[in-house]
């Protein structure tokens, strides 16, 4: 893939129109956030654009989108992939035009080589900064809606900036998404300031469940199926229970096991002492240094055995 500069990216997007862009699947904030704000901004600039829709959208997000996606890609369009770090996780009716995708836009630091150009920025705490940063190249108008787009990125992506990625350019970026009208309150308050009585049955579960090792240094957690059916879970009520771990003193490295068909999906979250990315790689999957993913075969048992064993492969004695 040819790393392009921020200069470059923005010639290409004013060069170009009929733009689609993608998502990636279990949807987060800042991937629809960066994709809504980079729709929002070319449309201002007179650009035919929309999102492709995901069938993993919830209506926790959709707020966002009105108005936004199309259900299918129309010939010629310019595919644009947002937040994707690798094209197996591109939402499951985009991977079929992962041969089309014609920019990557990302801030991921280990990520695949899918497209043959991109602009990825490892230093930013979300893709919503690398949006805004373009949008600016591009000298998009940027009204509140898409303000408060980026902003919803920027802050699921750090914790309502709380995570150690956050850095003097991530608050810049929000201080500029308020000067452009964002109603960060409202954010906040629907993101990270209310749960349903499902999320706090949920943490409590998870409280009396979770396994510790390494003298407290670990912890390990897991959503069984049954659990999610019997609480009554929706996919928002579960969208950031990945930190949940490292709320807890003492533990610097926090494990989220999900059963996902026959598979194990894993969530690993690290103090900057460990490295979140590196123990995920190990399992065939990444992400950043705080925060990373994979997944295997074998359920949530399967996980738990692999995830503790790339655990101690990185020097961890359990």
């Amino acid at each position: 893939m040819k790393l392009l500069t921020i200069a470059e990216t923005a010639a290409l997007l004013l060069q170009n129109d009929n733009y689609i862009l993608l998502t990636h699947r279990r949807p987060d904030g800042d991937t629809i956030g960066s994709a809504a704000a980079l729709c929002g901004g070319l449309r201002a600039l007179g650009k035919t654009a929309a999102v492709l829709e995901n069938p993993q959208f919830t209506e926790k997000y959709r707020p966002y989108l009105e108005g936004l996606t199309v259900d299918s890609v129309p010939e010629r369009a310019f595919l644009v992939s947002v937040d994707v770090a690798a094209s197996g996780i591109l939402a499951y009716n985009a991977v079929d035009y992962v041969n089309q995708i014609q920019l990557k836009l990302d801030h991921h630091a280990r990520s695949d080589d899918f497209a043959p150009q991109g602009y990825v920025d490892a230093a930013a705490a979300a893709c919503a900064e690398v949006i805004l940063a373009i949008l600016r190249e591009m000298k998009a108008p940027i009204a509140k809606r898409t303000a408060e787009a980026l902003y919803l990125g920027l802050s699921t992506d750090t914790g309502c900036f709380r995570f150690s990625n956050v850095t003097a350019n991530t608050l810049r970026a929000a201080a500029e998404c308020i000067d452009c009208g964002a109603d960060t309150f409202a954010i906040n308050q629907v993101m990270f300031l209310t749960k349903r009585l499902p999320r706090l049955q949920l943490e409590a579960q998870l409280t009396q469940s979770t396994e510790f090792y390494a003298n407290g240094k670990v912890a390990v957690s897991a959503i069984p199926d049954k659990l999610k059916d019997e609480l009554g879970l929706t996919e928002d009520d579960i969208d950031d229970i990945s930190g949940f771990g490292r709320e807890i003193a003492g533990v610097e490295i926090a494990v989220m096991l999900r059963q996902v068909g026959e598979r194990g999906k894993i969530s690993v979250r690290t103090s900057p002492n460990y490295n979140a990315s590196a123990i995920c790689a190990r399992l065939g999957g990444g992400g950043h240094k705080a925060a990373a993913g994979a997944s295997v075969d074998g359920g949530i048992e399967g996980a738990k055995e692999a995830v503790l064993a790339a655990i101690a492969a990185e020097g961890v004695k359990l």
